[in-house]
């Protein structure tokens, strides 16, 4: 008999728990992790400096001669038959003719006048983060400010699924609406890429209890957030979890995080 009571109430209970996660209800949101990637190439550390020296001496010593040392040869051979006497100079000809020598000298001139661009800009200098012309050796990605219950919080642009859209229309249509006309993005597919949930505080469920957000990558192609919009900032990867304050999205956002 006990053991009846046992299992009876073990399957009203069983009966209980799936009814009550069937009618909870969570909201679903599309949200966009926009990259600006690296505009230079990464600065070479002491061993990889050392590494690609040595690759450039073998490839240098296995390397064909090229036509100006091949030139260069010539025209050290000829002088050496002239000063010999054995070999005949024409003086008309040798006024207009080019030596290596003098290519080496003009090749000199112009490497002069050569300089490296800046690998840090202005905006650097300035710490405008606000702007993508700085960091330009990392990737950059873009915090909006959005209102999360009755506070002020910087996070990836999301926004709430409308009814028809798919999750990469809402992605869409998210980023238009937060970031404004401009900003031109290329979306790498149609699969979200990372995921969050969190619940809302108890005196703010009305309809459902929480919201489920389905994260989709993309990257800048031109264009700027609108100044209109709310702040926004673009953040190094290392500057992300600092503004992130909220510890399990921070969580969720670096699963997914190049």
């Amino acid at each position: 008999m006990l053991r009846r009571f046992v299992q009876l109430g073990a399957r009203e209970l069983s009966r209980t728990q799936s009814t009550s996660a069937a009618s909870e209800k969570w909201d679903l949101y599309a949200g966009v992790l926009v990259e600006r990637l690296p505009v230079v190439s990464k600065s070479l550390n002491p061993l990889e400096k050392q590494f690609q020296d040595l690759l450039w001496r073998v490839e240098y010593e296995n390397s064909l001669k090229s036509d100006f040392e091949l030139k260069n040869e010539r025209d050290l051979v000829q002088a050496e038959l002239i000063k010999k006497g054995k070999m005949q100079v024409d003086l008309e000809d040798s006024g207009a003719k080019q030596t290596a020598q003098d290519l080496k000298d003009a090749y000199i001139e112009e490497l002069k006048k050569f300089q490296l661009g800046s690998r840090t800009t202005a905006d650097d200098k300035a710490n405008k983060t606000s702007s993508t012309d700085r960091c330009l050796e990392d990737t950059l990605y873009l915090l909006v400010q959005q209102k999360l219950g009755q506070q002020q919080h910087l996070i990836l642009p999301q926004g709430k699924r409308q009814e028809g859209e798919s999750m990469r229309q809402t992605a869409e249509r998210v980023l238009r609406e937060q970031c404004g006309q401009d900003l031109q993005v290329l979306f790498y597919g149609n699969a979200p890429v990372g995921f969050h949930k969190y619940k809302y505080p108890s005196n703010q469920r009305t309809e459902s209890i929480g919201a489920k957000v389905f994260f989709y990558r993309a990257s800048v192609r031109s264009g700027q957030v609108s100044e209109k919009q709310a702040k926004f900032e673009w953040l190094p990867k290392e500057a992300l979890n600092s503004k992130l304050t909220n510890a399990s999205y921070s969580e969720s956002i670096n699963k997914f995080l190049l």
